[in-house]
């Protein structure tokens, strides 16, 4: 291709970047939003012309976004432009160097852009050493192909919320998700790899594309060939320092490449254009989510079903999956638990009705009544040392004394050298608030449950990301934003991190049409667009945004039940069933009627709360008035107010002291004396309410690292000095960290 015909080309990937750009500052609600991303990507991966064209085009606009200090597009441009130089065919050395010197630029911006720079300023310098290395070990770690060099392995689960995904609509989005990675064999896989690896290397001087990839699918042995590209690769990522690493590693693979040549009868000094190299998408599965210890099940089953698990020396205890515990107390888990009954099936006490309300078809705990007749295992009575640093690691933090501090918590952590896992399992979830409620829930308890015997901590990394999707969209014009939005936690991710909006957050209207646009009685012909979003999302989406986990305990009206300890994200809702009635009577008085004075406005409550302030100055604050609710929400609506606390309102009180104030706290105790109680419920959902509350204790979940290094420090300091050492630098509270493209962008 001659200058003036690559020069049209760039211009014509300059117009399809501009207009991407032009829809993110639009604020106008844009319903197809990430189409214009999506169709530049997948016209560019199946022309290596194209790649290296929008490779161009974006390095020149992203050093233009850092002159005029257009932050808006820096990240956008930034992750478009790695994108496009993980699928390139071939880059040029000195195309490398001023992509890394971009990057390298951005460390001196604030946070989040220094973070997101300083991750692909790193890639960056391995893949110049070595070319190709990023491709290789996405694709290796993705599809989970065998091999003694690379031995990190990753999935994808998407989990999605039955009572917003209906029966037809799960299975459309199944075979959308699932048959994505399932096109390419293992053996189309590795012969992806030698090509992609040879022509990167070697460029177009010194490799034939299209007679490379004819030869490779005439060869018989290409896994022996696969093992050596690899060797070869990753050999030279380790020598990176050492200047003459890239040279061997040019020779090693044109070796390599006139070897596959001459065996398949091919001339070995053939030169020309490259071939087409495109990133299949990652192995995925599809799940309705009915049990949440389904997610712990799933793991398990990833760990399990791999080819490298011979080596973790895993016992089939290992795998025991016992019953989700029904306790969720915030103290430090037991770390042994001691049998009562008699082990006579007859001796057993039937299960109690629960006190959770599930409704939406199928619930979470349908089959809690059936009782597993199975004595489970002995649990270790104390973990070990090497079980202990696994935990406490994941609560260390950047600096000492952040975890004091009001301000929301995001992005990768860069001091702290966290253990190399061999698995990583990328959690998508799908659904509205409710879903991430869930999510909350089943991850607390799967910490709680690695305190009391580790498994997966020392094995897997876990990452989570969330697609925000409802059946009722929001109405701004609704006064009451928090109510009104059904996925609040997602559009508080859309505010911060503009990319994240205009990529995932477009997807929550589109994904229910797309039962609706398919005629169930034929055969469904897979879309490509979903699974091409959710790996685009799960490969660029690297930078985690932090959000407490908050532990209530519930005390019934009725002292014979026993108090039930549950966990929240986003919001609480407590509500006066009697109360609200008459007030709603009262609206509906005629003028006449009103001028009567009315003797009740709310029921009683004493709410007594630690008042929380910028200035970390906490002051013990206590009152007592009526009211018909109270909305406790942990997520901000607007940047103004954007503080990791709990935000308490309540409803048409009649006190001077809460008159149009919101209460800003991180724990509160709040209880009733009336006789009729209220109701709880937690993250909206309709299947975890409770009813005849008579109190409730509100604080941030605790980390079990936490309180494995506290009872470590216990033993060799007083009582008020247990907060030494290591446990400055951790994090007392669980977050549960969402991986966006940006984190916060102030």
């Amino acid at each position: 291709m001659d200058s003036a015909e690559f020069a049209a080309l760039e211009s014509e990937i300059y117009r399809g970047l501009q207009a991407i750009l032009r829809e993110l500052d639009s604020l106008q609600p844009v319903i197809n939003k990430g189409m214009l991303r999506w169709t530049l990507h997948k016209k560019v991966q199946s022309d290596p012309v194209r790649n290296l064209a929008l490779v161009r085009v974006a390095v020149k606009e992203l050093e233009r976004a850092e002159r005029v200090d257009l932050k808006t597009h820096i990240i956008p441009l930034l992750h478009t432009l790695i994108y496009a130089v993980i699928q390139a065919a071939y880059i040029p050395d000195d195309l490398y160097k001023r992509i890394y010197n971009a990057c390298k630029r951005l460390l001196t911006l604030p946070q989040p852009f220094c973070t997101v720079g300083l991750s692909y300023t790193r890639l960056l310098k391995t893949e110049r050493t070595s070319p190709g290395l990023l491709y290789q070990r996405m694709l290796v770690s993705e599809h989970n192909l065998r091999n003694e060099h690379y031995p990190l392995q990753e999935w994808v689960f998407v989990f999605a919320d039955p009572v917003v995904f209906s029966e037809s609509l799960g299975l459309v989005l199944r075979a959308d998700i699932e048959t994505a990675g399932q096109t390419e064999t293992h053996l189309s896989l590795m012969q992806k790899v030698v090509q992609r690896s040879l022509q990167a290397a070697l460029g177009e001087e010194h490799c034939h594309g299209p007679t490379l990839a004819q030869a490779l699918q005439e060869l018989e042995d290409v896994e022996c060939y696969f093992g050596e590209v690899l060797a070869a690769v990753e050999q030279s990522a380790a020598d990176c320092k050492n200047e003459d690493s890239q040279n061997h590693l040019i020779k090693k693979l044109q070796q390599l490449y006139t070897q596959v040549l001459l065996s398949t009868g091919k001339d070995p000094l053939s030169r020309g254009s490259l071939a087409d190299v495109p990133l299949p998408c990652p192995d995925m599965s599809f799940h309705m989510w009915w049990e949440e210890e389904e997610l712990w099940r799933e793991l398990t089953k990833f760990i399990r079903s791999s080819s490298f698990s011979d080596s973790f020396s895993l016992s089939p205890d290992d795998f025991d999956l016992p019953d989700l515990a029904t306790d969720l107390d915030s103290e430090m888990p037991r770390h042994s638990i001691m049998s009562t009954d008699s082990g006579i099936e007859r001796d057993m006490q039937p299960a109690e009705s629960s006190d959770t309300e599930w409704g939406g078809g199928r619930s979470v705990r349908a089959d809690a009544g059936q009782v597993r007749l199975s004595r489970r295992g002995g649990m270790k009575v104390k973990p070990s040392v090497t079980d202990s640093m696994a935990l406490m690691q994941d609560a260390l933090e950047d600096t000492a004394g952040s975890r004091r501090t009001l301000q929301r918590k995001a992005g990768q952590s860069n001091t702290l050298l966290q253990q190399q896992r061999h698995f990583t399992a990328n959690i998508v979830v799908m659904g509205d608030d409710r879903v991430l409620g869930r999510l909350a829930r089943a991850y607390y308890w799967l910490r709680k449950r690695e305190a009391r015997r580790l498994f997966l901590t020392k094995k897997v990394n876990i990452k989570m990301f969330y697609i925000p999707v409802t059946t009722q969209p929001s109405n701004p014009a609704t006064e009451d934003v928090l109510n009104s939005n059904p996925c609040v936690l997602g559009s508080y991710l859309g505010m911060v991190d503009p990319w994240y909006e205009c990529n995932i957050s477009s997807l929550g209207l589109m994904i229910p049409k797309l039962a609706a646009t398919c005629d169930l009685s034929r055969p469904h012909e897979p879309n490509p667009f979903l699974a091409d979003v959710i790996s685009y999302y799960v490969r660029m989406g690297q930078q985690p945004v932090y959000f407490a986990i908050y532990y209530v305990k519930i005390v019934f009206s009725n002292l014979t039940k026993e108090p039930v300890e549950e966990v929240f994200l986003s919001r609480l809702d407590i509500d006066f069933p009697e109360f609200k009635m008459h007030h709603r009577t009262v609206k509906e008085m005629s003028m006449r009627q009103k001028k009567a004075p009315v003797e009740l406005c709310g029921a009683l409550i004493s709410l007594s709360y630690t008042k929380v302030s910028l200035s970390n100055r906490e002051a013990e604050k206590g009152l007592s008035l009526r009211t018909t609710g109270v909305q406790i929400s942990a997520i901000p609506t607007n940047r103004t107010e954007d503080l990791n606390c709990l935000t308490v309102e309540l409803s048409n009180t009649k006190t001077k002291c809460s008159s149009g104030s919101k209460i800003r706290t991180c724990s509160l105790r709040l209880k009733t004396p009336e006789k009729t109680g209220f109701s709880v419920c937690l993250d909206k959902d309709l299947r975890r309410t409770f009813r005849d509350v008579q109190s409730i204790e509100i604080e941030p979940c605790k980390d079990p690292g936490y309180y494995i290094q506290k009872s470590v420090m216990s033993k060799f300091t007083s009582e008020e000095d247990v907060d030494t050492g290591l446990s400055k630098l951790m994090n007392r509270g669980l977050p549960l960290p969402i991986n966006t493209f940006a984190g916060i962008i102030p």
